[in-house]
């Protein structure tokens, strides 16, 4: 079975790997964004930086936050330059999918000798009832 827009999610990463094995680790976040502009474009992404995306608290938006990319219209894509990725990155990035009411997400890190990654999946987006593996039998 395949992830959901996992050609696409595989297609961010590789773009993520080429940034990162030529840069390597150690600049701030902001180096590694402008990096990804630039690459983006060589996977055949189309995609928006700094999206200003509303934030919505029981269907109101109540203000509003910068993605660092949003990709195909798609995917979050939340950017990280630390030794390591903590859970409260990923809690970060969890929030932020539910916040925008996104589906999927990518949560890349920079600052680790290895490139880390983590694809995120908001499960409080519902599954279309057509799907019927979504229903649960007592």
């Amino acid at each position: 079975m395949t992830m959901k827009y996992e050609d696409l999610t595989r297609r961010i990463i590789a773009a993520a790997m080429k940034v990162h094995s030529t840069l390597g680790n150690g600049f701030q976040e902001v180096i590694y964004q402008r990096a990804l502009e630039i690459e983006f474009p060589y996977h055949n992404l189309a995609f928006e930086r700094e999206k200003e995306m509303s934030i919505f608290y029981r269907g109101i938006e109540i203000g509003t936050r910068r993605v660092d990319f949003f990709v195909e219209k798609l995917i979050m894509v939340e950017l990280k330059a630390v030794i390591q990725l903590e859970d409260v990155h990923l809690a970060q990035a969890m929030n932020y999918l539910e916040a925008y009411n996104m589906e999927i997400g990518l949560l890349i890190n920079f600052g680790a000798k290895s490139l880390q990654f983590k694809r995120v999946h908001n499960n409080k987006i519902l599954v279309p009832s057509d799907n019927p593996n979504n229903f649960q039998t007592k």
